[in-house]
């Protein structure tokens, strides 16, 4: 099988880009969908997603709770010397609150992605008041000033520059006066970290597959949709081969390892989602049929994970992983309905579990899993 793969990658290299044209789901069925909230708390079932105005407004509370939160702060600084040690304002001038670096970043991705879905949210001018005293240029050069010390060349490789990315893609496409101003700002932090994808992807001979932040297939799927948008090739194609080269030989991810107790990715859907970007539509099924074939099953299932304490930091990733999980599903729903529809329910059913636990929650989830819950909802918006 790998071999026919291996053939048709060969064959379709210089394919025509884009997706296949698919049926989409009848209107008829659609209409037949029951939507509910998840404010309620209840699982979905076969219900549709409303992702409402309401659920925004609260959602909007946990970025804007704790962008400007100092402390705590985990810093994961290497120090050069005793010199290099200073406030998290002073080190971060832009990307300080929220617990740590890559959180301050997606939560600044959450409000933006947010006021794109709901420009009437309720505090829709504080978060734009927000953006901008974040977003300077003068914050940006700080931060830049940051990665550029002799100790700091691998700072948030990759999970933060993958959120970085995926902050200024969600401004590349935002329609708003503002955008114009913060893209222009953020822009040299954000090719410093294309560039530094470019430099670091040609030398990792091994994929991480861990479910937590070092996952490489979930680098490299937001720096893939980066890439894409802003029409950046070279990193669009380094992307896609290292994928290839990763991945393509791949099969039988083991699924019921999973989940590890700390993890807030799963290693074998993170794998899929990369695939389902990279290759065309025969190629990523011949290639799913190898990796995990049991998706395509109609009574494919998975158990939600557990949170057994919300207050401890590390368990509570496992809200986070109900999140991803959901968002893969989704993002397979969305290219190809007619193979992946299945599995509507079961995402649902992932987000419905820990959705609840959002607002009120203890800042060791507070802090980050409103990113996670934004991004899946985003994503069931395709279908």
């Amino acid at each position: 099988m790998k071999k026919k793969l291996l053939l048709l990658i060969a064959v379709t290299i210089f394919a025509c880009k884009g997706d296949p044209e698919v049926e989409p789901v009848s209107e008829m069925e659609n209409d037949s969908i029951k939507e509910k909230s998840f404010l309620d708390g209840e699982l979905l079932g076969e219900s549709s997603i409303k992702f409402t105005k309401e659920e925004a407004n609260k959602l909007a509370e946990l970025p804007l709770n704790c962008i400007n939160t100092e402390y705590p702060n985990k810093l994961n600084q290497t120090l050069e010397n005793k010199e290099a040690i200073g406030e998290p304002s002073d080190l971060h001038p832009a990307f300080y609150g929220c617990f740590d670096w890559h959180s301050s970043v997606h939560a600044h991705w959450s409000m933006v992605s947010l006021l794109k879905q709901f420009p009437d949210l309720e505090k829709a001018e504080i978060i734009k008041e927000k953006l901008k005293e974040s977003l300077t240029a003068e914050n940006i050069q700080g931060e830049i000033a940051y990665f550029k010390r002799d100790q700091s060349d691998s700072f948030e490789r990759t999970y933060g520059w993958a959120w970085l990315l995926k902050l200024a893609e969600e401004i590349e496409t935002w329609n708003d006066p503002l955008a114009d101003e913060i893209g222009e700002n953020l822009a040299p932090l954000t090719n410093l970290i294309a560039n530094k994808y470019l430099e670091f992807l040609p030398k990792l001979n091994y994929p991480i597959r861990v479910g937590e932040h070092a996952n490489t297939a979930f680098g490299l799927s937001f720096a893939y949709d980066y890439a894409i948008v802003v029409g950046n090739t070279e990193l669009e194609e380094l992307i896609s081969k290292r994928a290839k080269d990763f991945y393509l030989k791949d099969d039988d991810c083991p699924l019921t390892w999973e989940p590890g107790g700390f993890d807030f990715l799963s290693p074998c859907l993170e794998e899929v989602n990369i695939m389902r970007r990279i290759l065309p539509k025969n190629a990523f099924e011949m290639w799913l049929d190898d990796f995990l074939p049991q998706l395509k099953n109609s009574d494919f299932e998975m158990e939600v994970g557990e949170v057994s304490d919300r207050t401890d930091g590390k368990l509570v990733h496992l809200d986070g992983l109900n999140f991803s999980r959901a968002w893969v599903f989704y993002g397979l729903i969305n290219k190809y309905p007619e193979k992946f529809s299945h599995l509507k329910e079961l995402a649902n059913t992932h987000v419905a579990y820990s959705f609840p636990n959002l607002t009120g929650d203890s800042y060791e989830g507070g802090h980050w899993l409103g990113t996670f819950a934004i991004y899946a909802l985003q994503e069931s918006k395709g279908m």
